[in-house]
């Protein structure tokens, strides 16, 4: 299955258009995401993979309602929410209705790509970017970006051309690990992990 919202270049999505393509279902977004090209100052890249998460979600940060930790996700559609897993590693949402949210797994790196290997000390294009943590690592996301909107800086997000989408059970979970949400690009090198 394809989908098209915009073309290759397109200009960054900004106030109403923003908010019009984040306001939605969050597995629309997830799937729509998907060849997106996000950038993070200079450096960035094409989304190839991409996680549906809702508020009566099990698995999701905002299942029991708003907190201190996860206040971002009850922000605005195309808000940012970065978190913390296993102590160590940064993990990059973007915030679609209230409560809702898309967790970016993994990209095809397009920018800055030296400095996101000295990020990384990682040479090998296909691992910079290929999971959650690798992803801020490389894109030098932490917790200092939490909260803001996608058309502020640092970060831009502009559509992209059509993509083949493949689907799949969600990773790296344990409740509510059997829902399908999972979104990459079909025949992708630049994902976390290869869909089943």
């Amino acid at each position: 299955m394809t989908h098209a919202i915009g073309a290759i270049g397109a200009a960054p999505l900004v106030g109403p258009d923003l908010t019009q393509f984040f306001e939605r279902d969050a597995i629309a977004v997830a799937r729509d995401l998907l060849g997106c090209h996000l950038r993070v100052g200079d450096v960035g890249g094409r989304i190839t993979e991409t996680e549906a998460y809702y508020p009566d979600d099990e698995a999701s940060h905002s299942f029991r309602g708003p907190t201190q930790r996860n206040g971002a996700m009850f922000g605005q559609p195309g808000n940012v929410y970065v978190y913390r897993i296993y102590g160590m590693h940064w993990c990059l949402n973007f915030v679609c209705t209230p409560g809702s949210a898309v967790l970016i797994r993994a990209l095809e790196p397009e920018a800055g790509i030296a400095a996101m290997t000295g990020r990384r000390n990682n040479h090998a294009l296909t691992q910079l970017c290929s999971g959650p943590g690798k992803l801020c690592q490389a894109l030098g996301i932490d917790f200092t970006l939490n909260d803001r909107l996608l058309d502020r800086p640092p970060f831009s997000i502009a559509p992209s051309s059509p993509v083949e989408i493949i689907a799949g059970k969600r990773i790296g979970i344990t409740k509510n690990a059997e829902a399908p949400w999972r979104f990459g690009i079909s025949g992708s090198r630049y994902l976390s992990k290869p869909f089943r």
